[in-house]
C-alpha cells in the first residue's frame, strides 16, 4: 500500500516526460494523458477505502523514518480530496483534447501543453499527500510553475495584465509561504506536519500566533479570501476555458486544504476561531455580491467561486468535527461544480461568439442539452434541495446552529449568500438561455483552432462535461455514505492522534 501511496504523483511526473519525449505526436500525448489520469483516479479510490478501513497510509520515502524523511500521508480527508480532484482533471482533459486548445501551436513544433498539465497534476496529489510543510511548499511551486505557462500560452495583448497579476501574487504568496517554513523551522527545529502537532503546542502563545496568522495570510492568499481575492476575478476569466475551469476546480480547494490541514494540525482551538468567522462572512458577502454586477459570464462565476470559498471557512472558524465534516463535503461538492459551470460556460461561449451576457439569448430553444448541462450545477451551487450543494449546506448549518451565537449569525449569513447566488444564477439563466435569439459573433480570429461563434461542438466536449454533472450528482446520491466518511474525517481532524500516530508512531513504539 505504500507504493500505491506514491505512484499519484509519480505517475503523472513519468507521464509528463513521456509526453515531451513524444511532442511530436499528438495521440501518444492524449493517449498518456488519459490513461495516467485514469490510473491515478483508481488508485485513490484504492487510498480511500484503505484509510477509511485502516487508518492513515504511511510511506517514508528513501527508507528515512520522520520527521526526519519525508513522508506521504493518505488518510480520509486527502484520499476522497484527491479522488475529486482527479476525476476533475480527467474530464477537463477530455474536454481540453477536443477543443484543440492542448494543440495550440500545432504543426511541426512541439505542444507544452500536456507536459505542463500532467505536471500541474502531480502537484495538486503531491499538495494532498505530503506530510510536511517544506514538501507541500514544493507541491505548489510544481502546481504555480505549470500554471504559469497554461495560463498565458496563445496570450494576446488583452490578457497579459491579468497573466502578470496572478504570476506576481502568485510569487509573493510563495516567498511569503517559504518565509513562514523558515519562521517554523528556527521555533521547532522540524518541518514534519506530525512532528509539529506534538512541538507547536510548547511554544509561547505570542510565537503559536505570529506562525498561525502567517500560514494564514499564505493559503489565504492562495484561496482567494477576502480581501486577499482581488488577483482571481482577473486572471481566471482571462485563462483558456478548460485550464480556467482546472483552476477554478482544484487550485483555490488545494490551498484551503492545505489551511484545514495546517491550523487542525498545528493549532489546536477549543472554541470558534472569530477572525476566521468574519473572514468567511466577508468572503461570502464580497464574493456574491460581486457576482451580481457582472456582465461577463466567466467573471461572474469567479465571483461566485470567491463567496463559496467562505462557506469552507466558516467550517473550519468552527472548530469542531461536525463543522469540518461539513467542510470537507463542501469543498468535495465545490471542486466539481465550479469546474463544471466553467465548462459549460466554454461551451456557451463556443455558441454565442462573446461571454457577454448582454449579447446572449434564446439557447434554450437552440442547444436544450447545453441548458440542462447548465441547470445542474447551477442549482447545485446555489444549494437547491436534493443536490449535494443543499447537502454540504445543511451539514454546515446544523453545525453552526449548535456552536453558540457567533456561528449562528454566520450561518445566517450562510443563507443570503446562497439566496444571492441563486438570483445571480438566475439572471444567466434568462439571459442566455431565454428571450430572443441573438445570431453569433464571428470569430475575430478565423485561423483559431478553437471555434467560437458557431454551432459546431462535438460530442467528446458535451461528454466531459457531463461527466463532471454525473459526478456531482453522484456525490447527492450517495450523500448518506459520504457524510459518514466526512464526519470520521472531521473526528480525526479535531484528534489529531490517528495522524500523528500513523506518522511517527512507530519510531516512538507507541
Amino acid at each position: 500500500m505504500t507504493t500505491v501511496l506514491t505512484l499519484p504523483v509519480l505517475l503523472p511526473m513519468l507521464g509528463a516526460a513521456v509526453t515531451v519525449v513524444g511532442s511530436r505526436s499528438a495521440a501518444l500525448q492524449r493517449v498518456v494523458g488519459i490513461v495516467v489520469l485514469t490510473a491515478v483516479a483508481v488508485l485513490a479510490a484504492v487510498l480511500l477505502v484503505a484509510a477509511d478501513e485502516r487508518g492513515p497510509v504511511v510511506a517514508e520515502l528513501g527508507g528515512w523514518a520522520a520527521p526526519v524523511g519525508i513522508a506521504l500521508v493518505a488518510d480520509r480527508l486527502s484520499a476522497l480530496l484527491l479522488l475529486v480532484s482527479t476525476l476533475v482533471t480527467l474530464a477537463v482533459l477530455v474536454y481540453a483534447i477536443d477543443q484543440r486548445i492542448a494543440d495550440y501551436g500545432r504543426g511541426t513544433a512541439s505542444t507544452t501543453f500536456h507536459p505542463m498539465y500532467l505536471m500541474l497534476c502531480a502537484g495538486v496529489s503531491l499538495a494532498y499527500l505530503t506530510g510536511d510543510l517544506f514538501t507541500l511548499f514544493v507541491a505548489f511551486e510544481l502546481m504555480l510553475t505549470a500554471s504559469y505557462v497554461l495560463i498565458t500560452r496563445r496570450t494576446g495583448a488583452s490578457r497579459i495584465p491579468a497573466g502578470m497579476t496572478y504570476v506576481t501574487v502568485s510569487l509573493l504568496s510563495s516567498l511569503l509561504f517559504l518565509t513562514a517554513i523558515a519562521l517554523v523551522y528556527a521555533a521547532t527545529g522540524t518541518v514534519n506536519l506530525a512532528d509539529l502537532a506534538e512541538r507547536i503546542g510548547t511554544l509561547p502563545g505570542g510565537v503559536q500566533s505570529v506562525l498561525g496568522l502567517m500560514l494564514l495570510v499564505v493559503f489565504g492568499i492562495k484561496a482567494a479570501i477576502v480581501p486577499l481575492h482581488f488577483w482571481l476575478p482577473d486572471s481566471y476569466p482571462n485563462a483558456p476555458g478548460p485550464v480556467a475551469a482546472l483552476f477554478a476546480g482544484l487550485l483555490t480547494k488545494v490551498s484551503f486544504y492545505a489551511l484545514l490541514r495546517t491550523e487542525t494540525l498545528l493549532f489546536s482551538r477549543d472554541k470558534p476561531w472569530t477572525l476566521l468567522l468574519v473572514l468567511a462572512v466577508a468572503t461570502m458577502l464580497v464574493g456574491a455580491l460581486g457576482a451580481l454586477v457582472q456582465n461577463d459570464l466567466n467573471r461572474l462565476l469567479s465571483f461566485l467561486l470567491v463567496s463559496h470559498i467562505g462557506f469552507m471557512l466558516f467550517g473550519l472558524a468552527v472548530f469542531d468535527a461536525a463543522a469540518l465534516s461539513g467542510a470537507a463535503l463542501y469543498a468535495a461538492h465545490h471542486i466539481t461544480v465550479l469546474a463544471t459551470l466553467f465548462l459549460v460556460s466554454g461551451l456557451i461561449t463556443r455558441r454565442t461568439g462573446t461571454v457577454s451576457l448582454d449579447e446572449m439569448g434564446g439557447l434554450a430553444r437552440s442547444s436544450p442539452g447545453l441548458a440542462v448541462l447548465f441547470a445542474i450545477p447551477a442549482m447545485t451551487l446555489a444549494g437547491i434541495p436534493p443536490t449535494a450543494g443543499f447537502v454540504a449546506k445543511l451539514a454546515l448549518l446544523q453545525a453552526g446552529a449548535a456552536a453558540g451565537l457567533g456561528p449562528q449569525v454566520v450561518a445566517g449569513v450562510v443563507i443570503l449568500a446562497s439566496l444571492l447566488t441563486l438570483y445571480a444564477l438566475v439572471r444567466v439563466w434568462v439571459r442566455v438561455f431565454w428571450g430572443k435569439p441573438r445570431p453569433p459573433r464571428p470569430d475575430e480570429d478565423p485561423t483559431d483552432e478553437v471555434l467560437v461563434g458557431t454551432a459546431r461542438t462535438s460530442m467528446p466536449m458535451y461528454a466531459a462535461t457531463a461527466g463532471l454533472v454525473a459526478v456531482s450528482l453522484a456525490i447527492a446520491v450517495f450523500a448518506g455514505p459520504l457524510t459518514v466518511l466526512t464526519g470520521r474525517a472531521g473526528v480525526d481532524l479535531i484528534d489529531r492522534t490517528p495522524y500523528v500516530d500513523a506518522v511517527l508512531g512507530a519510531q516512538e513504539g507507541r
